[in-house]
């Protein structure tokens, strides 16, 4: 370390002044090219920066690019070619191959009558390729070849047996037409109440005003004639959801909602869930295909309003958790069976309300509610006590916890009658299933006839 310093201060009295003066223009111009910062590395940095300017001509002028092509055609002409090693004289040399002749075997010599043997030498490759797929011989053509050939009573394979695969042609399907729906005329028939409109269809209408939709949505609320509401793919968002949820809480006759494929988040999507369990009229939900993902909250929350709304029997979702996709699948079989039972019970038909039965039955709509309601916590309950114990007087249910025990009464018995339940008034006649209740008196009035 020492020798360098000692080294160093022989070039500390050096004036820089006096040597910058006695070099020469052409010394200065090159120290200042050794000056200058070049980085070459540096690929965001114009060529001007990344390389000194070596260049001692002068420009020539713009650019003539046909000129250019037509010098550098020149100077390749000019250049020579190199000499190959060994000349190319055309000469072939070696033997051609020739395939030597195989012996067929004599267990494998078959001979065929004359006429299939002349039908096989004039048959065509399409035919061959039939014949083919018709012995089993997959493996020398297509899957097309070969189920086109197996499938259809006539000769269709045209390129014979090859191995190329080609691929199919399908015939281009047109685009579905625009929807043709007026949504100014719909919302009026839906003020006024129109009994005709039982369908409103907005499918596909991607330039509906939002004011308008939330119109259509506050009209909604007081019409009774429309079964089907459906605003798919119409770029709605969260303020439709609220509006379609304030719809459902007092709208009594909509069956079928539908607004998949929509801009509408987990926050919409819970409060059109919210709606639902206050709603008892609707049957068919389908909310699949948003934007973004409900997340794991709604689908949870999806899965209980099912199980608590038995009056929906189709719910259009795809679940992404398997806890939620359980549980909604469990709910809705039990809806189904629920529904099932009750049009048996009641024989009802698709398409009953509950003033069709108000009227089948001689009770009021809100009887026929609680009839249902009574009739689906009876079922329950009927499930639920497995075991029957004859009590005098009473029958004692006990469940599979031995603490829930109900005592009903019964009728006591007598010798021409079995025990049953007692009749039931006149306003109560929708609690129970009437054909089985007429079928049990036509039994007890046979009885008394007989004794």
């Amino acid at each position: 370390m020492s020798s360098y310093l000692k080294e160093l201060e022989k070039y500390r009295d050096i004036d820089e002044d006096e040597i910058l003066r006695t070099l020469s223009p052409e010394e200065l111009e090159q120290l200042d090219c050794e000056l200058q910062e070049m980085d070459p590395e540096n690929m965001l940095l114009p060529a001007g920066l990344r390389q000194r300017d070596q260049t001692k001509k002068s420009p020539t002028g713009p650019l003539d690019r046909d000129a250019l092509l037509q010098y550098l055609e020149q100077q390749a002409l000019e250049v020579k070619e190199r000499e190959d090693l060994v000349p190319y004289t055309g000469e072939k040399k070696g033997k051609p191959y020739i395939e030597p002749k195989r012996e067929i075997p004599v267990q494998e010599q078959i001979t065929l009558e004359p006429e299939l043997e002349e039908a096989l030498a004039h048959a065509t490759d399409a035919e061959m390729c039939d014949i083919a797929a018709i012995l089993g011989m997959y493996t020398l053509m297509s899957n097309k070849q070969y189920y086109d050939a197996i499938c259809s009573g006539e000769i269709c394979n045209t390129e014979g047996i090859s191995s190329v695969v080609q691929p199919d042609k399908y015939k281009p399907v047109p685009d579905e037409p625009p929807n043709p729906t007026n949504i100014e005329e719909i919302l009026e028939r839906v003020r006024s109440n129109d009994k005709e409109l039982e369908e409103v269809n907005l499918n596909n209408i991607q330039d509906i005003p939002i004011p308008m939709l939330s119109e259509l949505c506050e009209a909604m609320k007081t019409n009774t004639y429309v079964r089907s509401f459906s605003l798919v793919a119409t770029r709605s968002g969260d303020p439709i959801a609220n509006a379609v949820a304030d719809m459902l809480r007092e709208n009594r006759s909509v069956q079928s909602l539908n607004i998949e494929s929509n801009f509408i988040s987990s926050t919409g999507l819970m409060a059109v869930l919210k709606a639902v369990r206050e709603n008892d009229t609707l049957t068919e939900l389908r909310v699949d295909n948003q934007r973004q993902w409900p997340g794991d909250a709604v689908e949870m929350e999806m899965a209980t309003v099912l199980e608590q709304c038995p009056s929906i029997v189709r719910f259009g979702y795809h679940f992404t958790q398997q806890g939620p996709r359980a549980r909604a699948a469990q709910a809705m079989t039990r809806n189904n069976e629920l529904l099932r039972e009750r049009r048996l019970e009641h024989q009802l038909e698709p398409g009953d309300t509950l003033a069709g039965l108000a009227l089948k039955y001689g009770v009021t709509s809100p009887e026929t509610c609680s009839m249902v309601w009574i009739l689906r916590k009876r079922r329950m309950e009927r499930k639920m006590y497995t075991q029957i114990r004859m009590t005098s007087g009473h029958t004692q249910l006990r469940g599979r916890n031995k603490r829930q025990v109900q005592d009903v009464p019964m009728v006591k018995s007598s010798p021409h009658l079995a025990r049953t339940w007692p009749h039931p008034p006149m306003t109560s006649l929708p609690l129970t299933s009437l054909r089985s209740w007429i079928h049990r008196s036509v039994c007890q009035r046979k009885l008394l006839l007989r004794s």
